[in-house]
Parts: structure tokens; C-alpha cells; sequence
């Protein structure tokens, strides 16, 4: 049995302000108490995840990352190829959150050491489902790396 902590810090990088929006929905109103620290393209997420620079140096480890692929510049790839290469943060779960279905971005990104991949659904209801399965997993079953 894992131990339950009373705030989970979530680092969702996703460039669409939409898809962007539905997550903190759901997140917001799900069964866990969640901050959502949010980058927008790889550059974002990857001066998070290190602390590097004024902005976030007191950035918090997260516990979970939601990681878009199709991100502007840099993909989401370079940010999971970063992640999982560092040994600061390569414990830290990586669930890919992409529009992707193709088979070979989902061999890909476990080839890489992703922990989980999910397609976005398109409809509110499905996508929200989504989200609260993915935290309850994430926050209740599995153990966390501390």
C-alpha cells in the first residue's frame, strides 16, 4: 500500500490551450488535491524540471508528468529523451498525452522509457474519464518514487 500524500505536483506541457484547459479541469475536480504547473513547449518543461534560471528555482519536483509530443520547436520526445537520460529525473513518471494513435509513436515512446501512453479522446466526457484514471493509478495504486 502506497503512502498517501495530501498534494500531488503535476508538470503538464502541452502548447494547446484547449487540451490545456480540459486537464486542469479535470485535474481541479478530481479526488486528489493536484497543483498543475504548466509549460508549453519542451524549453518550459525542461527549465522546470532542472530549476534552471530565477523563474524556476524553486520549482517543485513533480510527481507526475502529462507530456504532449506535438510541441512547438523541440518535441515532446527531446523532453522524454532528456528525462530519462538524467538521473535526477528519470524515476519521475512520464504518461505521454498526445492526439497520436499511430503504433509506432507508442512503440517509440516506450522505447524511450515512457510510463504510460494515452491518447487524447476527443469528447469532454471521455477525456475527463480519462484524466481521473490516469491520476487515480498514478496517485492511489501505483508507488511513487520519492
Amino acid at each position: 500500500m502506497s503512502i498517501q500524500k495530501s498534494k500531488f505536483d503535476v508538470l503538464l506541457v502541452e502548447d494547446d490551450a484547449g487540451d490545456a484547459g480540459l486537464v486542469k479541469i479535470a485535474l481541479r475536480h478530481g479526488d486528489y488535491n493536484v497543483e498543475v504547473h504548466h509549460a508549453k513547449d519542451c524549453d518550459e518543461a525542461l527549465a522546470f524540471l532542472q530549476r534552471s534560471g530565477p523563474e524556476y528555482a524553486s520549482a517543485p519536483r513533480p510527481d507526475l508528468v502529462f507530456l504532449d509530443l506535438n510541441l512547438p520547436g523541440r518535441s515532446g520526445y527531446e523532453v522524454l529523451q532528456e528525462m530519462k537520460s538524467s538521473p535526477a529525473l528519470m524515476r519521475i513518471p512520464v504518461v505521454v498525452l498526445t492526439t497520436s494513435e499511430a503504433e509506432r509513436d507508442v512503440a517509440h515512446c516506450y522505447s524511450m522509457r515512457a510510463n504510460s501512453f494515452v491518447s487524447k479522446p476527443f469528447g469532454a466526457d471521455e477525456f475527463n474519464h480519462a484524466i481521473h484514471s490516469i491520476e487515480r493509478y498514478w496517485f492511489s495504486v501505483a508507488q511513487l518514487p520519492h
